[in-house]
């Protein structure tokens, strides 16, 4: 049998996975949260005991790697982490390749999910997709023709930094009103938050973050996207506001890129999957107007969960065998 060992280096997790080339279940599998002050060298170290762990007597055939950051995939260098320090330009294919002597392929963690979702997930049958993670940040991957484009320097798909609401308020990019600063979850409890904070005279039944403040017993600083969405299907006002703020945001970009590009099919992973009916509802129907009515397209959820990067970097590593 030919193994591929596939990795995942996310912002706050690190994953590594065993399987063998055709198969669609896991030999082996394990998972591990990254610590508070993790850098680049205690990531490494901890993926090396994963992948020391999950080989045993074993070698792979070759390597696929998921990295949570921009990346140049044509050389495997790393050239950095929004999350974690000292990923700056690290040669990480170059590493493995070393200390493992077998072939590794590297790319963004959005590439890679959007070619696991392809491969074996919900763009199964499909020649062009967008994928969308709405998690921590909003990334996007693009596959066209059935094969990853990653654009010119690697940087292509990158929808969170679209910009929807140009009085909007400022990103962590430095521009005002992007996709990512009104929909990514850390955003969304932010957003809820300052509303809490800046007018705690609202009433009205729910409409006061009621639900949202019991969630989190009155300490906001532990809200977060999931939260809010959770408070918004509960029915809090405040929290739907958030949400359809945020919906409206995606929409906008998603309608978009439909009418730019045109791909058959919009897939979206990440927390978004669990936001509810109502956020998808809101989505859905800006991106419809958004995008112009002869433009063809459909939206639909991810189906490999947080196992899309895995699976991509199954594929990665598959064509280098």
């Amino acid at each position: 049998m030919t193994l591929i060992l596939a990795l995942d280096f996310g912002g706050t997790k690190l994953a590594a996975a065993l399987v063998n080339i055709g198969s669609r279940k896991w030999l082996r599998y394990e998972r591990r949260l990254s610590p508070a002050n993790a850098n680049a060298s205690s990531d490494l170290e901890i993926m090396r005991s994963l992948i020391y762990s999950l080989l045993q007597d074993t070698k792979p055939a070759a390597i696929g790697v998921s990295f949570g950051g921009p990346v140049d995939a044509s050389t495997g260098t790393v050239r950095l982490s929004h999350h974690v320090a000292g990923w700056e330009n690290i040669p990480l294919k170059g590493l493995l390749e070393d200390e493992l002597g077998v072939p590794v392929g590297v790319d963004n963690d959005a590439n890679v999910a959007a070619l696991g979702e392809h491969r074996f997930g919900a763009g199964q049958g499909y020649d062009s997709l967008f994928y969308i993670t709405v998690s921590t940040g909003v990334g996007g991957g693009w596959i066209l023709n059935g094969q990853p484009w990653r654009g010119t320097g690697g940087m292509a798909g990158e929808i969170g930094h679209m910009v929807v609401d140009p009085v909007g308020p400022v990103c962590l990019c430095g521009k005002r009103g992007c996709v990512e600063r009104l929909a990514s979850g850390p955003y969304m409890a932010q957003n809820a938050r300052e509303i809490l904070e800046n007018e705690p005279q609202r009433r009205g039944g729910l409409r006061d973050g009621e639900v949202l403040r019991g969630l989190v017993g009155d300490d906001l600083t532990l809200l977060t996207g999931q939260l809010v969405s959770e408070a918004a299907v509960a029915g809090d006002d405040l929290a739907k506001e958030v949400l359809h703020k945020a919906a409206w945001a995606l929409g906008v970009g998603i309608g978009n890129v439909a009418n730019l590009m045109n791909p058959q099919r919009f897939v979206l992973g990440g927390g978004v999957t669990k936001a509810g009916e109502d956020f998808w509802q809101v989505m859905r129907q800006v991106a419809r107007e958004t995008a112009l009515p002869e433009v063809d397209f459909e939206i639909v959820p991810a189906v490999l969960g947080d196992d899309a990067p895995l699976w991509g970097a199954v594929a990665i590593a598959s064509m280098l065998v």
